[in-house]
């Protein structure tokens, strides 16, 4: 045999030695060195219904979760009236809201004055409910915004009258003992299931007048719903608490 035909098959053999060792070390199963706690097992909810691990807060029967106002219970809604209504529990600091609500049928007023309320998310972070349906107002104040502080990312509204889902994933902000903020509050949301607010950063509390500004609250605060002068509809409320997991050292 040629030299320079031996020198080519030695070499090719060394080559091939050489990948099958390094497609060995990287065929090695990557372990990340934490000991994660086991997940527990929700069941989802059917037909619209509640996951097994929510907290029920409206199911269209009565309103013995639910202070404040006077709304009206009727064919399983709740119609907002006669002020705000506020959850007797507190929840947080993160979790999962699912809100329903519908627009009144008949259109009355516009802007602002078209089917106005809001969910209040540890009783003063604003997600505004509105009838945005072919009704021009200021961006940041229309439905799904984040009130004057982030439009939705689109106009995701259903008609007047029809029934139109939140579904809410709140990180409440975070204070130090003396009152510092340590982290901002975040806020994701799908309206009817299209994304409108993308982990959006609280900027402060809510207000109509003046620049939003934190000021330091417990991590657990009630939810609250707003009655704004128009008779919007809610129903089929509920939360459920959210909790990282946390691994050991392996």
């Amino acid at each position: 045999m040629p030299r320079r035909s031996f020198g080519r098959i030695v070499t090719s053999v060394v080559v091939c030695a050489v990948g099958i060792a390094a497609a060995a070390i990287f065929a090695r199963e990557y372990e990340s060195g934490k000991i994660w706690p086991e997940p527990k097992v929700v069941t989802p909810g059917e037909h619209g219904s509640p996951p097994s691990d929510a907290i029920v807060l409206f199911d269209g029967k009565d309103l013995s979760q639910w202070d404040g106002g006077h709304w009206t219970v009727k064919d399983g809604a709740v119609t907002a009236g006669g002020g705000d209504m506020h959850t007797k529990k507190s929840f947080g600091p993160d979790y999962q809201l699912h809100v329903e609500w519908a627009e009144p049928e008949k259109v009355v007023g516009s802007s602002q004055g078209r089917g106005n309320s809001g969910v209040f998310l540890a009783d003063r972070y604003e997600l505004q409910v509105l009838d945005s349906y072919n009704n021009p107002t200021y961006y940041d104040g229309q439905c799904a915004s984040i009130y004057k502080q982030w439009p939705p990312l689109v106009n995701a509204c259903r008609k007047p009258g029809e029934w139109q889902t939140y579904d809410i994933v709140f990180e409440s902000p975070r204070f130090d003992e003396k009152g510092k903020l340590l982290k901002p509050g975040y806020e994701t949301v799908l309206q009817n299931g299209i994304l409108v607010q993308n982990h959006s950063e609280i900027i402060g509390s809510t207000s109509w007048d003046q620049v939003p500004a934190y000021s330091a609250h417990p991590p657990k605060e009630p939810i609250r719903l707003q009655y704004h002068g128009n008779p919007v509809r809610f129903r089929n409320i509920w939360v459920r608490e959210v909790h990282p997991l946390v691994p050991k050292k392996g």
